[in-house]
């Protein structure tokens, strides 16, 4: 199965990331299926933190909604934090508790790992990226291939 790409389209730019559907199958079925009933689109990046994540996906714009399903925490030793640029479910503190928000790292937060599912690598506008801020919103968010 080849991998499926995102695209977020925000006024700063074009982001996109390969989803890894066949190494976090749950995770990314649920952001594909979120994607394609345009849940994202019009949503804002609500939290920025200097040198760690953007972090959106949240109905509210606050960091405190979810979507009407949960999913359970899916990580596996071949999907890292590593440096700027993956792709990760936000949740509560229950480990089973993502839903819609997802962030996206701007350093290396390797200490994340096996505790947030990463499902994605961005492959085309970290720049892009990088000037995000909270309050910037998304436009649009579809999947390609």
């Amino acid at each position: 199965m080849a991998n499926r790409t995102a695209v977020i389209e925000t006024s700063k730019g074009t982001i996109k990331f390969t989803l890894n559907e066949d190494l976090a199958p749950i995770t990314t079925a649920n952001f594909i299926e979120l994607a394609e009933k345009n849940f994202y689109d019009g949503l804002k990046f609500h939290r920025y933190e200097p040198g760690f994540v953007i972090q959106g996906g949240c109905p509210y714009g606050t960091g405190t909604g979810s979507s009407d399903k949960k999913i359970p925490l899916e990580v596996t030793p071949n999907l890292k934090h590593g440096e700027a640029g993956a792709v990760a479910m936000a949740r509560s503190s229950d480990p089973n508790s993502a839903s819609c928000q997802f962030y996206i790292t701007l350093g290396q937060a390797a200490f994340l790992d096996g505790n947030y599912a990463v499902f994605g690598r961005v492959t085309e506008g970290l720049d892009v990226v990088k000037t995000i801020r909270a309050g910037d919103v998304m436009n649009s968010v579809t999947i390609e291939g």
